[in-house]
């Protein structure tokens, strides 16, 4: 046996050997089991279906990081609300998803024949970084779908406003209204109703709304509700201007992004396309002119 296996096997076996550990670890005291026994015949709320299994999952990995000494990261736990993932036990789950990522990266590369330490640290570290990256990504996507949005769901907020409701009841039925179109904005408006029935003032709850997506167009829409609660104007003629605006930049950007097509253009024009069309059109000419220079020298 080659050194590098018989590394690889006793850092696999140490892995094991912990993951056994921990799992004794782990395992409900006496106190624990006679709780369990005293409330499970209590009736529970009804949950939708595989929520039962991940909460379990969650108030494990609570566990784990708390014996571990790990606490709760508040930056995680706002980007992953700015992702969508409002459940608090949601951090816990990428915690233990962070933690067994790369130990079981180790144990797969360990099974690979050439190169195993090369593969082993690669797969780990790949684990480890892979869900930070995601949930950027997701970050990025949510966000992306909110300001896309956003000039619609102004838009309905307006034509609500028009009708004789008050902001909050447009707010309530706008997002019920674009729950297909637009299911992460109508999240976000129920999660600013729920706030503001638990008591949270409506500058403060967009503001909320304002720090988890980062949006510039957001956080005009918040400046300009708080200008309007200051000075007393009418709801529906600042929301009427500030959708007119908002209509006018989109209009100004996608003019913007069309004028720099042709500048986009150009790249692959010059690189990919150009050179096919000279082969085409002069290589027969250059074929012939090569012949007929043969048969002048000849």
């Amino acid at each position: 046996m080659t050194p590098i296996l018989v590394v690889c096997i006793v850092i696999t076996a140490f892995f094991a050997f912990a993951l056994l550990i921990l799992l004794i670890m782990l395992r409900p005291s006496r106190e624990a089991k006679r709780v369990y026994e005293l409330t499970r015949n209590a009736p529970v709320v009804e949950e939708e279906p595989g929520r039962p299994a991940l909460q379990r999952l969650a108030d494990l990995m609570g566990f784990v990081r708390t014996k571990l000494g790990f606490k709760q990261d508040e930056q995680l736990r706002q980007r992953l609300i700015a992702a969508g993932h409002t459940d608090p036990g949601d951090a816990d789950i990428y915690f233990g998803i962070r933690l067994l990522g790369p130990l079981a990266g180790v144990c797969i590369g360990s099974f690979i024949p050439s190169n195993t330490g090369f593969w082993m640290i690669g797969i780990a570290v790949v684990a480890f970084l892979a869900p930070d990256f995601i949930l950027t990504e997701m970050v990025r996507h949510r966000r992306e779908k909110i300001r896309l949005g956003m000039p619609d769901a102004i838009d309905l907020l307006v034509i609500c406003v028009e009708a004789g409701l008050g902001l909050d009841q447009a707010l309530l039925r706008s997002g019920q209204e674009l729950a297909i179109s637009h299911p992460e904005i109508a999240e976000e408006f129920n999660q600013i109703n729920l706030e503001q029935r638990a008591g949270k003032a409506r500058i403060d709850a967009w503001r909320a709304f304002a720090d988890r997506t980062k949006l510039d167009v957001i956080r005009a829409f918040t400046n300009m509700l708080a200008q309007t609660d200051r000075f007393g104007t009418p709801i529906s003629r600042a929301l009427t201007t500030f959708a007119e605006g908002l209509r006018t930049k989109r209009r100004l950007r996608a003019e913007e992004l069309a004028a720099k097509t042709a500048i986009k253009m150009v790249f692959p024009l010059v690189l990919f396309i150009f050179p096919s069309m000279f082969i085409v059109l002069l290589g027969p000419a250059f074929i012939t002119i090569a012949n007929s220079m043969k048969s002048m020298f000849h």
